[in-house]
């Protein structure tokens, strides 16, 4: 194999890439959003610099994506922090869990996902939309909210899509120091919002040593948003470098 055709592979195992280049489209990606306060001087410990807190919320969501080029259908949970880097408002990923290997090697090699194995499902229960997320066999996460009761105006929800999301990417070297310690910004574009609804919601953690969710505990729920769209997530771009930028 020349060095121009290791160049040209995706990704590892070059017999088998684990993914293919993008552009990644996702059709029918279905969102369970659920926004609440935590305690913020747990939420400062979690935020790292130059971010600083928007307030002190947190969003944690179930995110079903039955069509997705490259990655297939998978099912995603996780929580975020509403930040501000240098005065714009983003959005900055703390942690998320998978049940496929392949969004889940992808989102951490190449946008700096904080990406982690687990177990999430959502589903509409009766009159209850439903999200769970099991880890090591665990139930550590339950959302639930009313189901469509209430819609929400599409051009204030896809701009909230549009907001600037924030990710840490940090890869180390042979020698274990870090060869990549990078803030990742990314937009996501072309939104075909299909329907959005907002509605009554609760959210219950477990404290877990492996899957730190409940660290940043529920201390009111804000909010709760039921989504579902068509979208498309573009590569990302270097907004902070720790290996370059002065301490």
């Amino acid at each position: 194999m020349t060095r121009d055709e290791i160049l040209a592979c995706s990704s590892m195992p070059l017999a088998s890439p684990s993914y293919p280049r993008g552009p990644y489209r996702f059709v029918d990606r279905e969102y369970l959003l659920i926004r609440y306060e935590t305690d913020p001087d747990i939420l400062r410990e979690f935020l790292p610099e130059p971010l600083e807190p928007d307030g002190n919320s947190v969003f944690f969501e179930w995110m079903k994506m039955p069509d997705s080029t490259g990655f297939g259908d998978y099912e995603e949970s996780g929580c975020g922090i509403s930040a501000l880097y240098n005065g714009t408002p983003c959005n900055f990923s703390v942690m998320m869990y998978l049940d496929d290997e392949a969004p889940t090697t992808g989102g951490r090699e190449i946008w700096g996902f904080p990406k982690k194995f687990g177990r999430p499902r959502l589903q509409t229960i009766h009159e209850t939309l439903t999200g769970t997320l099991h880890y090591d066999e665990e139930r550590v996460a339950l959302g639930t909210m009313v189901y469509k009761q209430t819609p929400l105006d599409p051009a204030d929800v896809i701009t909230n899509m549009k907001k600037l999301n924030i990710n840490l990417k940090l890869i180390p070297d042979v020698d274990g120091r870090p060869k990549i310690a990078q803030l990742i910004g990314y937009n996501m574009e072309d939104i075909d919002l299909k329907f959005a609804y907002s509605g009554l919601a609760r959210l219950h953690l477990v404290p877990h040593a492996n899957c730190r969710l409940a660290d940043l505990p529920v201390r009111r729920v804000l909010s709760g948003a039921h989504l579902c769209a068509d979208l498309t997530l573009p590569y990302g771009r270097v907004l902070h470098d720790y290996l370059v930028e002065p301490k």
